[in-house]
C-alpha cells in the first residue's frame, strides 16, 4: 500500500472541490484546516485528522454532514431508526457527537493508499446520502438539522 501524506490528500480534496465547480477560497477554512460546502440541502465538511497512536500518528480522511437533531421525547425511536439505517446504508455511518444531540452522516478512512478515485467516490456518496437522509429524517422526526460544528 502506497504511503500518502496529509498534504497529498488535502490536494486531492482541493481537486474534488474544483471539479464540483467550487473554489478553495469558497470552501476552505484555514483555521480549522477543513472544507465546507452545500450539496442540495446537505452541508458537507471534509478534513484530514491526525490521531496520535503513542509514538507515531495516523491520519484519517473524515467527511461529515449534519442531518438532524435527536428529537426530545422520541430518543429511543430515533436511535433505533439510526441503527437500522446504519445496517443498510452502505458507505456511511450515522453518528452523534459526544455531549450533543446532533446526528451526522459520517465517513472516515485511514489515508494510506487512498487515491483520487476513492476520495471522490467517498465524498460524492456521502453528499448523496446526506442530502437524501436529512430530508427523509427531517420529515419523519421534524427535527432541526443545523450543525454546531461550523
Amino acid at each position: 500500500m502506497r504511503h500518502v501524506t496529509r498534504e497529498e490528500v488535502e490536494a486531492l480534496i482541493d481537486r474534488y472541490v474544483s471539479e464540483i465547480g467550487l473554489t478553495k477560497e469558497q470552501t476552505y477554512n484555514p483555521e480549522r484546516r477543513a472544507w465546507y460546502w452545500v450539496r442540495g440541502s446537505a452541508r458537507i465538511e471534509v478534513f484530514v485528522q491526525e490521531i496520535p497512536m503513542g509514538g507515531y500518528s495516523r491520519f484519517f480522511l473524515r467527511v461529515f454532514s449534519p442531518i438532524m437533531r435527536v428529537p426530545a421525547g422520541r430518543e429511543l425511536e430515533c436511535y433505533r431508526k439510526l441503527l437500522e439505517l446504519n445496517d443498510v446504508k452502505l458507505g456511511l455511518k450515522l453518528t452523534l457527537m459526544k455531549g450533543t444531540d446532533q446526528v451526522y452522516a459520517t465517513y472516515e478512512r485511514d489515508i494510506n493508499g487512498i487515491d483520487y478515485e476513492e476520495l471522490s467516490t467517498t465524498i460524492a456518496d456521502l453528499e448523496w446520502w446526506a442530502d437524501k437522509l436529512d430530508d427523509e429524517l427531517q420529515l419523519e422526526f421534524a427535527g432541526d438539522y443545523i450543525s454546531e460544528r461550523r
